[in-house]
């Protein structure tokens, strides 16, 4: 029997060129309906669709389906037409990229670097495609030499791959191990030591120590404390830092002698998780309205504002936790840069310094944006904050130091403009950098890069997609809610990952942007409140005091403010959804179905929370769009006694309590975006057992088992999604179990994976982490971000000054 022979796999090109040799005519039939289009940008869907509009018999078809092209059009993302050419832009799988072009008429075929495809596509947008002398961003240089995994179902788990590498190298380099001696002696907190002190100078030493520690240790009480310890401990070459108790102590010693025998990921991660290193963290969050009551809802002010106020108020008590276990007395401070808006509303966003609420130490802290006019007082739209964000850093720098009387421990920034201001700070400082984009907007307005002149005067991209780039590599760290958020699914490229490159033409190219296989990037989930948010089973803890006033929201008469419409069958179930009224968040695709669809409406009432009913209320142009898209749904479908629209509500208890009231009716929770980065309110009603139905684009898709914990539909085929919830409904009506299954399945798979107490566990282990490896590897990247700050300073401050200021008489 032969040994099989294990050949290399063909490239995209050679593919292209063998279905040329076996089906000239088939294939030539199938460019030249492309080519036939015109100039263009062909999706995936159109390219699969010509497919069956080949020549030929059914059996030519059926080969050329099958045969060696078909690879390339099923992982085909885009096609670029320029009669007489089709270039293509392939990727196998997550992560990997390939490109082809050919020529129809020559039957040509040739492989394209990104550059030349991207110089290629430019030609679309009208633009000198031939002009040699064009800006391009290549970060893969600077990070030629730095350890990536290469499997894509490794992305996202970076930083075990980053413990895996570093403790292979300590276990068969011994010398490795110096830099761990440095970083735990350098380890201090307002000057004084931790962990070691200058007894300790060598391995050797600290072996020795570490021996006599463990011996003298063992023989005392567990519950020791470490103030009983202390002395003798300092005397052998340690400080504060290993722990409150003899035998906490004890077990951190046991994981650092292990790491100096025998290293291996757990234990090293366990080891840095565990040191005590962070104790101020910043959290950045320019735009919107950021408060904690009556500010869900305006303008830009949704989901983030809700995440990070949960966030903090979690990792405070893991902060507080941790030192206590490090047998520290150190208060911990966090703070929620934001900015401060003098016309606020009726809010607090005037105010700034503001307790968060349910926490000891973490504080809202408000900088005004400023001008060479005076400061800004009223709302600008998250796409016109750019000309304010270099000055913003600039005087929240000087209000972070006054307010921790020192320089922060830890960097989180949240959105572009976040991120940006992050990056600045971090850079400035030397701090750890984490980034969360929560949506990078060039994923959710498609064709976004290549015809941004398009857009720019009404989202001024050209500055968002370049301090996207910037604050990405200047990270030391990303994290994501979800995996598709970095590299998308098999057929659907994730939103960091539509960065690898790109073109905004007459700008700049990005020829290898952000590499989705870095290991910066980890997946780190959020929950909801549980506080809040708990299953409508807990009867003891219901709000039954809100009854009355959610069932007057649902059902009142009266037409106002708050609610319009009404709902003429209460012994309905109710179809909920709740979420700002924009174009992303499709709202308005929901009432649509609805209308559509004569079955769900015998089944089910609408109730929609989310806006204003006037036009005249809101100064956001998406809104305004989509309130004037609902009136005219409204009327059109006749919906009047079966939905019920609820202006944006901003109590969150009362909110809490009604994803419960709804399921107390047997109802449902929709969520149909176009595309969700996450979707915290799929998290929170599953979190109050509301059987959930989510858009199948971006993280729902992972939250959600279908059929077992909810179910995803397609924004796009409306009319499936109706199907699906009439199907759902008819079957709970004919069998209450199959209602409770599903609630009992999105419980199940809450409690699994996504609370806050997991997260921010993690969250602090990651912070340990990386602050260890940016020390021990010099993961700043000093090159990299010399070349960041040249391409911030000669790009993108042009084009923030670019974006008009807004005026408002300031003061």
């Amino acid at each position: 029997m032969s040994n099989p022979k294990f050949g290399r796999i063909p490239s995209m090109r050679e593919r292209v060129e063998d279905t040329l040799t076996a089906h000239r005519n088939e294939l030539v039939s199938l460019l030249s309906r492309y080519v036939d289009q015109g100039k263009g940008i062909l999706q995936p869907h159109t390219l699969i669709d010509e497919l069956d509009n080949v020549i030929g018999d059914d059996q030519t078809r059926l080969d050329l389906t099958d045969g060696p092209f078909s690879e390339v059009l099923k992982s085909a993302q885009e096609a670029i037409v320029l009669p007489p050419f089709v270039a293509i832009a392939v990727r196998p799988r997550p992560g990997v990229w390939e490109y082809v072009r050919v020529n129809v008429h020559e039957l040509s075929v040739e492989q394209l670097s990104v550059s030349e495809y991207l110089q290629f596509k430019e030609a679309l947008a009208d633009e000198q495609s031939n002009n040699r002398y064009v800006l391009e961003l290549d970060f893969e240089p600077f990070n030629a030499n730095f350890p990536r995994p290469n499997r894509s179902s490794s992305i996202g788990n970076g930083v075990q791959f980053l413990n895996r590498h570093l403790s292979s190298i300590m276990f068969h380099n011994k010398d490795s191990l110096a830099p761990l001696l440095d970083f735990l002696r350098a380890h201090k907190y307002k000057g004084h030591g931790l962990m070691l002190n200058d007894r300790i100078h060598s391995i050797s030493q600290l072996q020795s120590a570490l021996a006599k520690a463990e011996d003298y240790l063992s023989k005392l009480p567990s519950d020791t404390p470490y103030s009983d310890c202390e002395y003798a401990l300092q005397g052998l070459g340690f400080e504060r830092g290993w722990g409150d108790t003899a035998e906490r102590v004890l077990e951190m010693m046991h994981l650092l002698l292990d790491i100096l025998n025998a290293p291996d990921p757990s234990t090293l991660e366990t080891f840095l998780g565990r040191i005590p290193m962070v104790f101020d963290v910043v959290i950045l969050s320019p735009h919107g309205y950021f408060g904690q009551a009556n500010v869900l809802g305006l303008p830009d002010t949704g989901g983030q504002v809700v995440y990070i106020l949960d966030q903090v108020r979690a990792l405070e008590n893991e902060m507080l936790l941790r030192i206590r276990k490090q047998g520290l007395d150190v208060t911990p401070r966090i703070l929620i840069v934001t900015r401060l808006i003098p016309e606020s509303k009726g809010t607090t966003c005037n105010q700034r310094l503001e307790r968060v609420s349910g926490t000891e130490h973490a504080h809202i802290l408000r900088v005004p944006f400023r001008s060479e006019n005076g400061i800004l007082r009223k709302w600008i739209s998250r796409f016109d904050v750019w000309p304010y964000l270099e000055t913003f850093a600039e005087d929240a720098a000087s209000e972070i130091l006054a307010e921790l009387q020192g320089i922060p421990d830890f960097f989180i920034g949240n959105y572009s403009d976040g991120n940006l201001v992050a990056s600045l700070l971090s850079y400035k400082m030397g701090v750890t950098q984490c980034t969360i984009a929560h949506a990078l907007e060039k994923t959710k307005y498609p064709d976004s890069d290549i015809y941004w002149k398009n857009f720019e005067d009404k989202y001024h991209f050209s500055s968002q997609f370049t301090a996207d780039i910037i604050s990405m590599n200047n990270a030391d760290f990303i994290i994501t809610s979800t995996y598709q958020e970095i590299a998308g699914t098999k057929n659907t490229v994730g939103q960091y990952e539509s960065h690898t490159a790109f073109t905004l033409p007459g700008l700049y190219r990005v020829v290898h942007g952000i590499d989705v296989f870095d290991p910066k990037f980890n997946i780190v989930s959020p929950g909801a409140d549980m506080c809040i948010y708990f299953p409508y089973s807990e009867k003891e803890k219901r709000l039954t005091a809100l009854h009355e006033s959610i069932e007057k929201l649902l059902f009142d008469p009266d037409q106002n403010d708050e609610h319009i419409g009404t709902l003429s069958d209460r012994s309905k179930p109710l179809i909920f959804t709740m979420a700002r009224l924009d174009r992303v968040k499709n709202i308005t695709g929901l009432v649509e179905l609805y209308g559509k669809s004569t079955k769900l409406r015998e089944l089910v009432n609408l109730v929609v929370v989310g806006g204003y009913f006037d036009v005249k209320k809101s100064q956001d142009r998406e809104e305004i769009a989509e309130i004037e898209k609902m009136h005219a749904l409204i009327k059109k479908y006749k919906l009047d006694g079966q939905l019920r629209w609820i202006s944006a509500q901003m109590n969150r208890a009362r909110n809490g309590e009604l994803y419960r009231y709804i399921a107390d009716t047997r109802g449902a929770f929709v969520q149909p975006a176009i595309y969700e980065a996450f979707g915290l309110t799929v998290v929170e009603a599953m979190t109050c057992g509301l059987p959930t139905f989510a858009t199948c684009h971006g993280g729902p898709a992972e939250i959600i088992e279908h059929g077992v914990s909810g179910f995803h539909i397609d924004p796009y085929h409306p009319d499936q999604a109706a199907a699906l919830m009439v199907d759902f409904f008819q079957k709970s009506k004919e069998d209450p179990s199959y209602w409770k299954k599903i609630s009992d399945g999105g419980l199940q798979r809450i409690y699994e994976r996504y609370t806050w107490k997991i997260y921010s566990e993690r969250l602090m282990t990651l912070a340990g982490v990386y602050g260890f490896w940016k020390y021990v590897s010099k993961l700043e990247r000093r090159e990299t971000r010399r070349y960041l700050e040249m391409f911030y300073i000669l790009k993108f401050r042009g084009l923030a000054k670019s974006v008009p200021q807004v005026g408002d008489d300031p003061h």
